[in-house]
């Protein structure tokens, strides 16, 4: 399964008639150039789980930073690390058992 058909699906199990109201997934650019992704942890299995903050820098367009920070997953990447900072969230989700 590609990386957006597992975050779609991730999104739809969440959803539940109230959690979509208030809570979900943002994706945005910023001028570094780069992504910028929150995904809300809040009403999830998610909410007390702990992630080791992650600092990947390999060149100026080629990094990503995740951490979770107030029952939300944050992920900052480079232009083209997108599907790859999107499989770190993933990944983790399906190690807690929330995939």
């Amino acid at each position: 399964m590609s990386v957006l058909n597992e975050i779609q699906n991730w999104f739809l199990n969440q959803c539940n008639d109230e959690w979509e109201h208030g809570f979900g997934i943002k994706i945005y650019t910023i001028d570094n150039p780069g992504w910028r992704i929150k995904i809300s942890l809040e009403e999830t299995r998610l909410k007390s789980e702990s992630f080791s903050r992650l600092e990947i820098e390999r060149s100026e367009n080629d990094w990503i930073f995740c951490w979770v920070e107030n029952k939300i997953f944050n992920a900052a990447c480079g232009p083209l690390n997108l599907e790859e900072a999107l499989g770190i969230f993933l990944k983790w989700a399906n190690e807690k058992g929330t995939g």
